[in-house]
């Protein structure tokens, strides 16, 4: 008589063969999202149902900031007012010379027939939460394209340059810190003017400006501040200051560590910009090089 286990005791598929399938299928799904981009409508998809658990997690925290915030006490908030009524009074003797400035700046620029720059527009967005990842430093805001924020839009506070916007969700936005390793900014010395480029570290607050000669004028304390060569940054956005130059005689180049100007950390509110303005095409590469061809024929 056949005997067979109840199927109480049936376990399935053996362990390794779970592991085998689990790591197929993990492959299959990495390598469809890496080289052919099929994943991202489902991203798309799970960004939107999963948005008011995140808005539900993040509300406590939320309740508490704005509860603290409402029970500030009178007298902080009248030494404030005191403080802000003289900040404005400073604000506008800076704005009426700004003003006279930018008048006779753009006399300057029409007799000298260059083109006008158009104001940036920008967008106040929250800080959500740090994005999971802890070899990258990123932030999620809560903007997305449902508010016309899009791919490469850089990010800033009030001290200058955070980050740039690097994935877009309906309602939310995925921001690269400045400070992330490999991040890379093309900047400009105010005080001597000479260009170079701004790369992340990876580390906290630490930057560092790569392919300075080791006779550039470069000192420490410098500002630096984006170049706008780019087409992404608008120019004259602060970046960064210098803070240590290691000459290395060995090397071409110096070692020259930055530190950001803007609040990569201690943020809970930035402005998204919107609208950064696009260089000029390039000129094609043959219209470059027939004048010295014909040169050369010329001479020979």
């Amino acid at each position: 008589m056949e005997h067979t286990p109840p199927p109480f005791f049936k376990t399935g598929p053996s362990p390794l063969t779970r592991l085998l399938i689990y790591s197929v299928l993990s492959l299959a799904l990495l390598i469809a999202d890496a080289r052919f981009k099929h994943l991202d409508a489902i991203r798309q998809v799970a960004a939107v149902a999963i948005y008011p658990l995140q808005r539900i997690a993040a509300a406590p925290a939320s309740m508490v900031r704005r509860a603290g915030e409402f029970f500030v006490t009178h007298a902080s908030l009248r030494e404030e007012n005191t403080r802000l009524a003289q900040e404005q009074l400073a604000a506008a003797a800076l704005t009426q010379k700004t003003t006279a400035l930018e008048s006779e700046n753009a006399s300057l620029r029409k007799m000298l027939g260059a083109r006008e720059r158009r104001a940036e527009r920008s967008i106040l967005a929250e800080v959500l939460y740090a994005a999971r990842d802890p070899f990258s430093q990123r932030i999620v805001l809560d903007k997305g394209t449902q508010h016309d924020v899009q791919n490469g839009q850089p990010v800033i506070d009030a001290s200058g340059v955070v980050g740039q916007v690097t994935r877009v969700y309906p309602m939310l936005a995925e921001v690269t810190l400045i400070t992330d390793k490999g991040h890379l900014i093309p900047v400009l010395n105010v005080r001597s003017g000479l260009r170079s480029v701004l790369v992340g570290t990876g580390v906290h607050g630490v930057l560092e400006l790569q392919f300075v000669p080791l006779n550039a004028d470069v000192q420490k304390g410098d500002q630096l501040v984006t170049s706008g060569i780019d087409g992404i940054y608008a120019p004259g956005l602060p970046v960064a200051e210098v803070m240590a130059i290691e000459p290395n005689p060995a090397a071409t180049f110096s070692k020259v560590t930055c530190r950001p100007l803007g609040g990569v950390s201690n943020n809970t509110r930035v402005f998204v910009v919107q609208g950064s303005e696009a260089l000029p095409p390039r000129p094609p590469e043959d219209a470059e090089q027939t004048p010295r061809g014909r040169k050369g024929r010329k001479g020979g």
